[in-house]
C-alpha cells in the first residue's frame, strides 16, 4: 500500500546538525554545556533549538534564568525520537562505509570464556589499533553460548574450540594448544619433564569443569586406562591456579600465560606431559552462509596474522 504525501503539509526544514544540537543540550540541560560537549558556540545551539521549536510549532525548553533548561512534556517525546534517527543516520553512514569497503561500525564477537582476559584482550587492542573506526563488544562463555549467539546473529564471529563444532557453522583452525601439567613451581616434578599422567594420577587433581575443557581432559585419562583423583572441580582458570600454586594439588592447562604467578603471588610451573596427546584446536566460528561484513573479514584477517601455534598474544612461547 503506497501512502500519499500530504499536500498541504511542506516539506520539513531541518538538519541532522540542528537535532544533534538539540539532544545535546536536552542531555545536559544546559546550552552551555552542550557547546562544551560539540566543541561549539552557545549561540549555535540556541539557534538550533529556535529553528527547530518555530519549524514543528512545539515549545521543547523551559529556560531557566542562570539555571539552565528543562524539557517539557513535547521536549522529552521528541528527544527520544530525535535520538532515534540520529542512530538511523549514523547507520545509513555505517552501510555506506561498508559498501565502499571502509572497515568502519559496530562488530559483536564472542570468546570462549578461559581466553577472553589472556588473549582477546592484545587481539582486540591491535584490531582496533588498526581500524579505530570500530566499535567493538565482546561476549564470553562457553562453545554452547557462542554457537546460540552465533545463530541468533548477536554476534559475528567467535574464537572458540574446534570441539564439537555443529553442521551449521564453519570454523576456521588458527592454533593447536598442548596440554599442560600445572603444578608449584617448587614441585618435584617439575624436573622431570616431560611428566606422565600415570606420575600425576595419584596427585589430588584440580579439574576446569567447562564444557569441553571437561570432556577433553578427563579424554586424556582415558586414554591410558587411568582415573584422576579429583579434589574438587571449578569453573573459574584463576582459582584453579591459586589452588594449584598453594599445593592443593595439580591441574591440567592448554593455556599458558605469560605470568607464571597465580592471582595469591605464588609461582606456577608449567610442565609438558609425556605422550602423544592430540591438541585442542583454537579458532574462528561463524555461521555457514552469511555474507560476511568487511568488518567480519578485517578480523579474521587480523586474527590469521596474530594468533599462531607458536605465537600468541598473552600466551608463553611453547616448550
Amino acid at each position: 500500500m503506497v501512502t500519499k504525501a500530504d499536500p498541504s503539509r511542506s516539506p520539513l526544514r531541518f538538519t541532522l546538525r540542528q537535532l544533534l544540537y538539540f539532544v545535546a543540550a536536552g542531555e545536559t540541560k544546559s546550552v552551555k554545556l552542550a557547546a562544551e560537549r560539540l566543541n561549539i558556540s552557545q549561540p549555535s545551539i540556541s539557534t538550533a533549538i529556535a529553528q527547530i521549536e518555530a519549524e514543528f510549532d512545539i515549545q521543547l525548553f523551559v529556560r531557566h534564568h542562570a539555571q539552565g533548561l528543562s524539557l517539557t512534556p513535547a521536549g522529552v517525546r521528541f528527544l527520544q525520537a530525535a535520538k532515534t534517527l540520529l542512530d538511523q543516520a549514523e547507520e545509513l553512514h555505517n552501510v555506506a562505509d561498508e559498501v565502499a569497503g571502509s572497515v568502519s561500525g559496530p562488530l559483536n564477537i564472542g570468546s570462549f570464556r578461559t581466553y577472553a582476559p589472556l588473549i582477546i584482550s592484545e587481539v582486540c587492542k591491535g584490531f582496533l589499533d588498526q581500524f579505530p573506526r570500530v566499535k567493538l563488544h565482546v561476549s564470553e562463555g562457553d562453545e554452547a553460548s557462542l554457537v546460540a549467539k552465533l545463530r541468533r546473529a548477536e554476534i559475528s564471529i567467535a574464537v572458540t574450540y574446534s570441539q564439537n563444532i555443529p553442521d551449521d557453522i564453519d570454523f576456521e583452525p588458527l592454533a593447536q594448544l598442548p596440554t599442560y601439567a600445572l603444578l608449584p613451581a617448587d614441585h618435584p616434578l617439575v624436573a622431570k619433564a616431560p611428566i606422565p599422567l600415570s606420575d600425576l594420577v595419584e596427585l589430588p587433581f584440580i579439574l576446569l569443569d567447562l564444557p569441553l575443557s571437561r570432556e577433553y581432559f578427563m579424554s586424556l585419562f582415558l586414554r591410558e586406562n587411568l582415573a584422576p583423583n579429583i579434589l574438587t572441580r571449578t569453573e573459574y582458570p584463576e582459582a584453579i591456579r591459586s589452588y594449584v600454586a598453594s599445593g592443593f594439588g595439580y591441574s591440567l592447562a592448554t593455556a599458558r600465560p605469560r605470568n607464571k604467578a597465580a592471582l595469591n603471588g605464588k609461582p606456577l610451573a608449567y610442565v609438558p606431559l609425556a605422550g602423544n596427546y592430540p591438541p585442542m584446536v583454537l579458532g574462528l566460528a561463524t555461521l555457514k552462509g552469511l555474507r560476511k561484513t568487511s568488518i567480519t573479514q578485517a578480523f579474521e584477517a587480523h586474527c590469521r596474522q596474530v594468533i599462531s601455534t607458536n605465537q600468541m598474544p598473552g600466551m608463553a612461547p611453547l616448550d
